[in-house]
């Protein structure tokens, strides 16, 4: 089992920047792969970013690509997602989400993600 905890979220202002981090247990962080996904009120839960095992290989959605950056430390068991612009759009509930199955590439979908923290509010106002 994991144990998936995020922080950093908060209320901020179009443009200003925030970095969410997601700390594991339970499990050899190293051996997952792990994505950020959010959900905003009336909508379904949507892909943001994703990071391979070893943090040599990054994955995004669109909307993010130039102002969101992906990144993990496996000696600290935690990954983090830097938020750069942001942009009222980008309020939602941040989840992180761990992948423990082998893979060659990066998933996009939630339902290939095992493992879920509880979320984290992110709020950027006009």
């Amino acid at each position: 089992q994991v144990q998936l905890v995020e922080s950093g979220g908060g209320l901020v202002q179009a443009g200003d920047s925030l970095r969410l981090s997601c700390a594991a247990s339970g499990r050899a962080f190293s051996t997952l792969i792990m994505g950020w996904f959010r959900q905003a009120p009336g909508k379904e839960r949507e892909f943001v970013a994703a990071i391979s095992r070893g943090g040599l290989t990054t994955n995004y959605e669109d909307s993010v690509k130039a102002r969101f950056t992906v990144s993990r430390d496996n000696a600290k068991n935690t990954v983090y997602l830097q938020m750069n612009s942001l942009k009222p759009e980008d309020t939602a509930v941040y989840y992180c989400a761990g992948d423990q199955t082998y893979r060659t590439s990066i998933p996009g979908r939630a339902m290939s993600y095992d493992y879920w923290g509880q979320g984290t509010q992110v709020t950027v106002s006009s």
